[in-house]
């Protein structure tokens, strides 16, 4: 199997209708996924263990409990860092930088070197010793920066004496792309942080003459208490069905995370009452952005066995978020899904998703994990659930400030989670 992750995923029952696949979801489900929509949005950025993470947390908790589900918390540390100062000051240029997790301060008065710009291969175009390297990244949607072309460059700069590395996310929004990390550990030997692409024309212009630059990165930070969560129903049945999904990340996420949140929260609402046939388990995990922390730390304990579980359906990123129109001058959102999304399951389940999931874009060409498989999904493949599905993907806006209200469709949303419905009911 290709056990990938985003950081190298860039590069005999009755027959279920077609027409019920692409059936409108009912106006109720609408509704119902558009208000889970809004509150997910509304409690803001939801960086693992901040204030916002730990609301949503709570709200979805509480959802389940009342709806008679069992709620066992989790909790595990996770790092964080609240920016005091963050910029790249160099001549008359100013511009805000995103930290690195996990964050290397600077010291006060920041780090002075010249400006040396460095590829994705890793070659620089003057010496690094006492340089901050400035590495230009090709277009792409990024993610981690355990990407290959990301991790290698700014290691080998360090390894040159460089003092510390600024990055170029360059992306389809021009904006600042937030990179996931490793969270046990600083990944570099020095302070790293991102810029946007919309202002980085200045510095690149310096690094052609070496030009000395000042990079400053200094504010709070640690670790602080998260929770993960579970909710069963066990109806004493000897098998289980489970449904997870992630509900932290670097911004709002409401697109990257909030269809997810939502037909999560569908799907636990209807198997409360439909699915009588297994015990019920709804895991919701945080710490996605540092490599899956969170994730590891449920598939330790918190999760049942694989020998006792029927299925195990993860809900990634880019569930359904929406596509854009781009050109003169501006963005505008479609109602329909970006297509960016994949659907990764288990070799025997191809057939029955081509089935039911025809005519979803992107879903409807889904892989065999064997092939392919990224994120949770790959971890939870890892510690032997099977059969196993899971959606992934990165959307227009992935890890953008900007992954707002704009970038969801709660029509595109539900009918998403009827699928996924209507999957499962094909499969216990």
């Amino acid at each position: 199997m290709a056990r990938t992750s985003r950081r190298t995923f860039l590069v005999g029952s009755a027959v279920l209708p077609a027409t019920v696949a692409m059936a409108k979801p009912p106006v109720d489900l609408q509704a119902s996924v558009a208000n889970d929509l809004d509150k997910y949005i509304g409690f803001g950025i939801k960086q693992a263990g901040g204030a916002g993470d730990t609301a949503c947390g709570h709200w979805l908790a509480a959802e389940l409990e009342g709806l008679g589900y069992q709620v066992e918390r989790q909790e595990f540390a996770t790092p964080f860092f609240e920016p005091a100062r963050s910029e790249l000051i160099c001549g008359d240029s100013k511009a805000a930088l995103w930290p690195q997790p996990i964050v290397v301060q600077t010291g006060p008065d920041g780090i002075t070197g010249p400006l040396v710009h460095i590829d994705p291969a890793g070659r620089a175009e003057a010496s690094l010793a006492g340089a901050i390297a400035l590495l230009d990244l090709p277009f792409g949607r990024w993610s981690s920066a355990l990407a290959k072309p990301i991790r290698e460059p700014i290691t080998a700069a360090f390894a040159a004496g460089a003092k510390a590395a600024v990055v170029i996310t360059n992306g389809p929004t021009g904006k600042i792309i937030a990179l996931n990390a490793d969270g046990r550990a600083p990944m570099f030997g020095g302070p790293v942080a991102l810029i946007a692409p919309e202002n980085a024309a200045p510095f690149l212009t310096a690094a052609m003459r070496r030009a000395p630059a000042t990079m400053v990165i200094r504010g709070n930070g640690g670790q602080r208490p998260a929770f993960n969560f579970v909710g069963r129903i066990n109806r004493g049945k000897p098998r289980w069905l489970v449904v997870s999904t992630p509900r932290s990340g670097w911004y709002v996420c409401a697109g990257e995370r909030g269809p997810g949140v939502a037909a999560w929260l569908w799907l636990a609402r209807w198997a409360s009452q439909a699915v009588q046939t297994h015990n019920l388990a709804f895991v919701c995990n945080t710490g996605h952005e540092y490599e899956y922390l969170g994730a590891a730390e449920a598939l330790k304990t918190f999760t049942p066995k694989p020998a006792d579980t029927h299925f195990w359906l993860h809900l990634g990123a880019n569930v359904a978020a929406r596509d854009w129109h781009e050109g003169l001058g501006q963005w505008r959102p479609l109602p329909s899904v970006d297509t960016q999304r994949f659907l990764s399951l288990s070799p025997a389940l191809v057939p029955l998703a081509r089935e039911v999931f025809a005519g979803h874009a992107g879903l409807e060409a889904p892989y065999s994990s064997d092939t392919l498989s990224a994120g949770e999904l790959t971890e939870i493949i890892a510690a032997g659930y099977a059969p196993a599905a899971g959606v992934f993907g990165i959307h227009r806006y992935h890890h953008v400030a900007e992954d707002d209200a704009r970038c969801v469709s709660a029509a595109s949303v539900a009918s998403t989670a009827v699928a996924f419905q209507h999957f499962i009911e094909r499969l216990i």
